[in-house]
């Protein structure tokens, strides 16, 4: 049996010693920040890309999803392809430009030359038309609206399409301003005060009154035909 005095030196020693450690821990001092050295690879916020966390919200990204269906799905249905060659100038004819006039900068001839451009088919080949926009197509059809633009304002009035009553409507009025009418008849839909507002604002930036009718007519075309 052991004796009951060395059990009891023993567990005060335990407790001491357990004193001691504990006082000893509680007596580390925390480290300070360490100062890296001059040319230190590692990163910072003052020299690292700052990564947007405030991403799309995930459930308003459902949300759409359930109403416009996958990507896939939407990029069929909201696609815009471009208007096929022979269209364009159904286009053009009846705004009153003249696609069989020679001359190396009208229409007629950037129209007729552009057919490769505006992704015209090959049968010989057996390649069909090509139905999307590209960029030497989409460059091309704005030249030629550009071009087309004079014959377009002079002689859009004389147009059965764009009569009222046996009168003809007028692209701009006496004192330069767009008609919403004659902007009607150019676009073949109402013409919002959107439209309005571009053609004048186009008109008004232009460095001459001349240009700007060219530049707002040409403008209004081609965001009608592009999907714009």
């Amino acid at each position: 049996m052991r004796d009951p005095m060395q059990l009891t030196m023993r567990s005060l020693l335990a407790l001491v010693g357990a004193g001691a450690l504990t006082a000893c821990v509680g007596q580390v001092e925390e480290e300070g920040q360490t100062t890296l050295p001059p040319g230190s690879t590692v990163g910072g916020e003052g020299n690292t890309f700052d990564h947007d966390n405030s991403g799309l919200d995930p459930f308003a990204l459902i949300e759409r999803l359930q109403q416009e269906g996958p990507p896939r799905y939407a990029a069929r249905v909201h696609g815009c392809n471009k208007v096929r060659y022979r269209t364009i100038a159904s286009i053009l004819t009846s705004r009153g430009v003249d696609v069989g006039a020679g001359g190396e900068t009208s229409a007629g001839q950037l129209y007729r030359g552009g057919y490769n451009a505006m992704g015209g088919a090959n049968y010989g080949a057996r390649i069909r038309e090509n139905p999307d926009v590209t960029t030497s197509g989409a460059s091309r059809l704005f030249d030629i609206f550009v071009q087309a633009a004079p014959e377009i304002i002079a002689n859009l009035p004389a147009r059965t399409e764009c009569q009222v009553g046996g009168v003809g409507v007028q692209l701009f009025n006496g004192s330069n301003q767009c008609s919403a009418d004659g902007i009607t008849c150019l676009l073949g839909v109402p013409a919002t005060a959107a439209h309005v507002e571009l053609c004048n604002l186009t008109v008004t930036n232009a460095s001459d009154v001349d240009k700007g009718k060219r530049m707002a007519v040409a403008a209004l075309m081609a965001a009608a035909q592009t999907c714009e």
